[in-house]
């Protein structure tokens, strides 16, 4: 099961940890982690190269965290809330597969 966790400070998005497997098929097709990991990787690399906002990322096997700067939070509200919401959707198909759950700092 992938475990996926929102970072929060007060009301506002902060960063995310996942981590895990899906176990949705055989390793290399299973299509709940490519979404999972398609959609973490294109949302730190919108953070820190489009937007250029600073974060803490962290990447090991089966796992990734980011936390964004104070300093850069606002700019990065949308797309950690879309990610929120892409998560939630795959969840409503897949729920066997993946948690979510919400952490304050």
């Amino acid at each position: 099961m992938v475990s996926v966790c929102f970072i929060k400070d007060g009301d506002e998005i902060a960063g995310f940890e996942f981590s895990g497997h899906a176990g949705a098929g055989r390793h290399g097709s299973d299509i709940v982690c490519a979404a999972v990991s398609s959609a973490a990787y294109m949302t730190a690399n919108t953070i820190t190269e489009i937007i250029g906002a600073k974060a803490d990322i962290a990447v090991g096997d089966g796992e990734m965290s980011l936390l964004v700067d104070r300093a850069d939070r606002r700019l990065c509200r949308d797309i950690l809330s879309g990610l929120m919401l892409h998560m939630q959707g795959i969840s409503e198909q897949y729920g066997k597969n993946i948690k979510i759950a919400e952490k304050h700092l």
